[in-house]
């Protein structure tokens, strides 16, 4: 990943793109424990998030996953989701958005609890 352009979001979390094009975006990411990103959806991007290491709370639709090392979610565009740290070690994955989420990032209702 030493060549792989570097973002930051969330104050602590990391971000490098691994594939980035028109057409698709492919994207490890770091989340330390406790952090996490804001419930939202995407217009056009349909998603697929696979956890490399550490545990993945994943919040889709209102219906709460758990995702541990090797196993991955698919996201369809225009579902609200949420993914966070909940655990004591970091989160690596990577997520594969077609086309691309960049701009078409969109803020959800908090979700039904």
């Amino acid at each position: 990943m030493a060549n792989a352009e570097h973002y930051r979001w969330g104050d602590v979390c990391d971000g490098w793109h691994l594939v980035k094009t028109q057409q698709l975006s492919v994207i490890q990411e770091r989340v330390p424990p406790g952090a996490g990103e804001q419930r939202h959806f995407h217009r056009h991007a349909e998603q697929f998030f696979f956890v490399v290491s550490g545990i993945a709370t994943l919040e889709v639709d209102n219906t709460v996953y758990t995702l541990a090392p090797q196993q991955g979610m698919h996201i369809s565009a225009g579902i609200p989701h949420q993914l966070s740290n909940q655990q004591d070690e970091a989160l690596i994955f990577t997520v594969t958005s077609t086309p691309p989420s960049h701009g078409d990032r969109f803020p959800a209702k908090p979700a039904n609890k």
